[in-house]
């Protein structure tokens, strides 16, 4: 080995001094100041005429640290050094340490903006991960009329803070944040943390032992990426379970997405805290299913699972109800329809929705209610004109009519195998189902026939084909299909990627129908809400995944019941949500929806609101809970939207 020269040793050494931050890189400026004050006062000293070697490199410092005193010297030796100590002044006292302390205050301000210091903030919402939903929860939870301001209420905190652990806090973050107006004018509740889920530290960063609710949304798997979003959720409850048992205290209560729903069983062995599971492959195949039974439900769901402007479900105590039944809450709140209600079963809840208007009203009981506001769907308001009461009697589950739907999926997902398995429990349909997608027929063939046994009730044909390509499709086309489905991806890097993808194949689609007389169904699903807008609404219908997944994660976080409510509502059998032709029923005396509420609640459904034929200058058709007492002058083609109970297997 060859030797070291001393230059590499010192160089060495330095080097090893620098890397371990500012307060040693200002010591080994310090010791270059301290050895050039001394080399200078040592060559200055036999020429000081009087005085020791300590003032000459007091002098020596003085020439260094201040280059005033630089026209005080008499002598040309001492002027000479005088003039290289000022110089060296420049570089190491200056130069080095001005450098030293800008970069330890970008350093130190950058650190800040990551957000790596703990909370101390109690009783606060904490959003683990920013993802494609993070954006959507927060306006949820930022919502005047969200039900997350009745929690906090209810623990007695007057202030809503907003926690959000980020990989990595970044500027982009915020300006994505402030974007939007609702987030931008509470800025001020919303505090962001660098950190995963993964990492017990991080999550103490959060403070998530001390939040009112813990919200864990699931993000877009990347294609081959091996850590999937289940996999974190499950170690992140491990992690809080963990950490409450070794502090003693209860663990927080938690509403998580899981993308696979055969995972349920496994989330909750490994939380013993309160928890809710959103299993967001079954919400989003359900949602897909029964859009494909019942054209025109997209709208729907889009208006009651999404914090804008319209109506939505409310789940209410009945304390001050107790004695009344569902048409003495009914005629007493004009601006809701009362829906069903929810009664206490052992440890859960049983689910009734569409009930006989005759029900009685027991101790613990909640009734649910389709309103546009929190307030409208209070169950004793005082009303001047009460509603007349419904009767709805009890009746048998019908059965709806089913026969033979042909079913042309674009793209492909791991969600496609769940929503082959939610179809396959429709057994009044028989489902021809045509899957196009640059993917391995063999491959998609196993996923599905993985998922479960009851897939093989579904008849699937594959072909292996880009649909980006006008030529691949032509020839589908030209076959009758009652629904093109089109898949936002989950292999492509991002979801932007995957939509621009599906919106250009809508486009194609749309415009190979254009001279059909009677177009399919066409059916696009959208992993970014910020893409909805660029849809065409007359020709098309939409599912915003993340928006409607985020809707229910902070409703469900107020109200544990929704979640029951929505799986018990968006199952195949029992109450669904449905379109009706009015000769369904005797419509010679309806001008009103009020006359409507009443000749439908006879026949045994819920009348929810109109359907209209013609869209209006937005595409909108649906009319959810109009008032009352105003003239509704249905057209011919409108439908009535019921809630009807169906039979089930």
């Amino acid at each position: 080995m060859l030797p070291f020269s001393f230059v590499d040793r010192l160089r060495y050494v330095v080097e090893r001094q620098f890397i371990k931050g500012a307060h040693y890189q200002l010591l080994v400026v310090a010791a270059f100041i301290a050895l050039i004050s001394l080399v200078g006062g040592w060559l200055v000293y036999p020429s000081s005429g009087e005085g020791d070697l300590a003032d000459s490199v007091w002098w020596a410092f003085l020439r260094l640290t201040d280059p005033g005193y630089l026209g005080d010297d008499e002598g040309t030796w001492r002027r000479i050094v005088s003039t290289v100590l000022t110089l060296s002044g420049y570089v190491v006292f200056l130069g080095a340490l001005v450098a030293i302390m800008t970069r330890w205050l970008i350093a130190m301000m950058v650190k800040l903006e990551q957000g790596l210091t703990p909370v101390t903030v109690t009783d606060h919402i904490v959003i683990l991960g920013w993802t494609n939903r993070t954006i959507p929860l927060v306006q949820e939870i930022l919502d005047v009329n969200g039900g997350i301001q009745r929690l906090l209420k209810a623990r007695l905190t007057k202030r809503l803070r907003l926690v959000i652990l980020a990989e990595e806090v970044t500027a982009e973050h915020v300006h994505e944040l402030r974007a939007i107006p609702l987030i931008r004018r509470n800025m001020g509740n919303i505090i962001l943390r660098s950190g995963t889920a993964l990492q017990p530290e991080d999550l103490d960063r959060a403070a998530c032992l001390q939040a009112a609710v813990v919200l864990i949304p699931g993000r877009m798997q990347t294609a081959g990426g091996l850590l999937s979003s289940d996999v974190e959720t499950i170690k992140a409850l491990l992690t809080l379970q963990a950490q409450a048992q070794q502090r003693g205290i209860t663990p927080p209560y938690v509403v998580a997405e899981v993308d696979d729903r055969r995972k349920l069983t496994v989330m909750q062995r490994a939380y013993s805290g309160p928890l809710e599971v959103l299993a967001s492959d079954a919400l989003v195949s359900r949602l897909f299913a029964q859009s494909i039974i019942h054209p025109g439900l997209p709208e729907l769901f889009g208006e009651v699972l999404t914090v804008y402007d319209g109506n939505e479900f409310y789940i209410r105590s009945t304390d001050n109800c107790v004695g009344m039944t569902l048409a003495d809450i009914g005629s007493r709140a004009p601006e809701a329809i009362v829906c069903g209600l929810m009664r206490p079963d052992g440890g859960s809840w049983q689910t009734w929705l569409n009930a006989p208007s005759a029900e009685v009203i027991r101790a613990g009981d909640k009734v649910v209610m389709l309103a546009r506001d929190y307030a409208h769907a209070e169950p004793v308001a005082e009303s001047s004109t009460p509603l007349r009461p419904l009767q709805r009697p009890p009746v048998s589950p019908q059965r709806q009519a089913g026969g033979l739907r042909r079913l042309l999926i674009l793209g492909w997902s791991r969600r496609v195998p769940a929503l082959i398995h939610e179809l396959a429990g429709y057994s009044d349909f028989r489902f021809d189902v045509h899957m196009v997608s640059v993917l391995d027929p063999a491959e998609r063939i196993a996923a599905i026939q993985a998922y479960s046994p009851d897939t093989a009730r579904v008849e699937c044909h594959h072909s292996q084909a880009d649909y980006m390509v006008e030529g691949a499709l032509r020839g589908l086309i030209e076959q009758r299909f009652d629904s093109i489905l089109l898949i936002s991806s989950d292999r492509l890097e991002s979801g932007e990627e995957a939509d621009a993808r599906a919106m250009v194949g809508y486009l194609i689609v749309d415009e190979l129908l254009r001279e059909r007389t009677q177009r399919p169904q066409l059916l696009l699903e959208l992993s970014d809400p910020a893409n909805e807008a660029l849809v065409v609404r007359k020709r098309g219908e939409t599912i915003v995944g993340p928006t409607i997944l985020s809707h229910l994660m902070a409703q469900i976080a107020q109200r544990r019941e929704l979640g029951l409510m929505f799986e018990h509502l968006l199952t195949t059998g029992g109450p669904e949500l449905v379109f009706r032709d009015m000769q369904d029923y005797p419509m010679q005396s309806v001008t009103t929806f009020a006359d409507l509420e009443a000749v439908v609640a006879l026949q045994g459904d819920t009348a929810l609101g109109i359907y209209r034929a013609k869209a209006d200058a937005e595409g909108r058709r649906l009319q959810l809970n109009p008032a009352r007492d105003k003239p509704m002058r249905l057209g011919e083609g409108d439908q009535l939207v019921v809630l009807a109970t169906l039979q089930s297997d």
